[in-house]
């Protein structure tokens, strides 16, 4: 149990995930918060992207 725990902390596409998490939750909680919708929305098609391209690439 314990190797899953270390995978899974050291994965690039659970850090993508929980850093794009973070965004989306302090966005909806500040209302100061610098970046609209639209910017936030569009960092998440990066980290989608990203967190795609790196599945691929562990595939091969």
């Amino acid at each position: 149990m314990e190797s899953k725990w270390k995978t899974l902390l050291t994965s690039r596409k659970f850090w993508a995930a929980l850093v794009g998490l973070a965004f989306v939750i302090i966005q909806g909680f500040d209302p100061n918060f610098p970046l609209d919708e639209a910017q936030v929305s569009n960092l998440m098609y990066v980290l989608v992207a990203y967190i795609l391209g790196v599945a691929i690439e562990g595939q091969k």
